[in-house]
């Protein structure tokens, strides 16, 4: 196996070198952004991509060098869907030990959801969260609320989060049911190009219910949650979408076939509807929570074969524009209750890769450039974060490096984060992040 060199650049796990240059030679790059699938080097310096160049045909010295021989060197990964808990749940998380999760991903830039403790639906707290005290090591961007502490009932200042970073709005995790707050979060989204982003479920269908609505529920004598309330929220907003001049919806956490159909017919009258679809949901079905595991319960839940066969579709057909892992930490005692009483979510960072390379490229054979658009270009298109998801000349020198090949075991107790729910605990997955480079610093080194 291919040792990656280790150069006096590289620091430790949540330090950050001094500027520099960095010559990045002998890797084979993916851009699909760029179009570019070939062996490259690339020249950062000054924290932007200078120059890209097939081997040995950059000139000019670099203060640093990294030889990329034998790895993918791909635009740095974005995911659109974390929950860092800061500020308020730093039991957690906190921004620092979620950045360093990420950055062990491959994630070099994480776009944070609102619903901490207060609700990020203010300027001031957005402004907070992008403050260098809450010692980020990868780009963290702001999904603020859309409704004053996500209640669904006054508009948050769209127009003065959008102008203090926020880079979308949502109540996650709290979806609007009211038809005339959805239209009007939608007719704000078009005149300020900012996306809505809508957590699917009608809870006036989910209560009490822990789980997917199937044969596994009912043997566990769990009440089912029907997949038919997410696809009519999907649908509902669809149709808005379509009637509202430049409405922008983006649909959070994609789970079932069903819902598919809706962003399909949204995407062909050319309505700006996207989805992102994590890595849980294309790899587990609800049969994992066979012995009432906690660590398998997440919002929404986990789906059937039949919906794992659809999302994998939609995944490589270019329905699908991200793959975001919903990153969400909880400590032990939330999680160590009965089924019923247990939070939902897991924490997804740095499995995110590993999983994608393992279930859809070795086994479903999505091409190898289509995962690396679902974790760049797509994302960066979705959330309009210009400069990234791609390595052309003057872009952020945002780089992931990975090794497709590469076998490894998951070892949560060794996760950066500071939870520690993850149903892959002890996985053997394919693909591994070797290098993580945020604005040219390089922020993590793999094994």
């Amino acid at each position: 196996m291919l040792e990656t060199r280790a150069y006096s650049l590289i620091p430790k796990m949540g330090e950050k070198s001094k500027p520099t240059s960095l010559l990045i030679r002998g890797g084979h790059v993916i851009d699909p952004a760029a179009r570019i699938d070939a062996p490259m080097d690339i020249m950062l310096r000054d924290g932007r991509v200078t120059e890209v160049a097939p081997p040995n045909k950059i000139r000019g010295g670099a203060e640093e060098k990294f030889d990329a021989r034998g790895l993918i060197v791909a635009p740095g990964f974005i995911d659109l869907h974390v929950h860092l808990r800061e500020p308020g749940q730093t039991y957690k998380e906190t921004i620092a030990s979620g950045t360093a999760a990420a950055a062990a991903g491959g994630f070099t830039s994480v776009c944070c959801m609102p619903n901490t403790t207060p609700t990020i639906d203010s300027q001031e707290w957005v402004n907070w969260l992008r403050q260098p005290e809450r010692g980020a090591v990868v780009n963290v961007f702001p999904v603020a609320a859309a409704t004053h502490a996500s209640k669904g009932a006054v508009l948050t200042d769209f127009r003065g989060l959008q102008r203090a970073g926020a880079v979308a709005v949502t109540d996650d995790g709290r979806p609007i049911l009211d038809n005339d707050i959805m239209r009007e979060c939608l007719r704000l989204s078009g005149e300020l190009s900012f996306p809505v982003v809508q957590h699917a479920e009608d809870t006036r269908l989910t209560e009490n219910c822990p789980m997917n609505d199937g044969p596994t529920s009912f043997r566990l004598g769990l009440r089912g949650w029907k997949t038919s309330a997410e696809a009519s929220i999907v649908d509902r907003d669809v149709q808005l979408a379509q009637q509202i001049p430049n409405a922008r919806l983006h649909v959070a956490h994609l789970s079932a076939a069903d819902s598919l159909k809706a962003v399909r017919r949204g995407k062909r009258s050319r309505a700006r509807v996207t989805c992102e679809v994590t890595p849980h949901h294309f790899t587990l079905t609800d049969e994992a929570v066979d012995d009432y595991d906690a660590n398998c319960k997440m919002n929404p839940p986990l789906r059937s074969a039949a919906d794992i066969e659809s999302l994998v579709v939609a995944l490589g057909d270019g329905t699908v524009d991200a793959i975001a892992t919903d990153h969400a930490p909880h400590a032990s005692h939330e999680k160590q209750l009965e089924f019923e009483r247990a939070a939902f979510g897991i924490t997804g960072l740095e499995t995110a890769l590993g999983l994608a390379i393992t279930r859809l490229h070795r086994e479903h054979k999505i091409p190898l450039a289509r995962i690396v658009e679902l974790f760049t270009e797509g994302p960066a298109r979705v959330f309009e974060l210009r400069g990234r998801g791609s390595l052309a000349r003057g872009s952020h020198a945002d780089v992931t490096i990975f090794d497709p090949k590469k076998r490894w075991t998951f070892d949560v107790s060794k996760s950066r984060s500071l939870s520690r729910n993850s149903p892959f605990d002890g996985w053997q997955l394919t693909g591994r992040v070797i290098a993580t480079i945020v604005g040219g610093r390089l922020v993590y080194r793999g094994e």
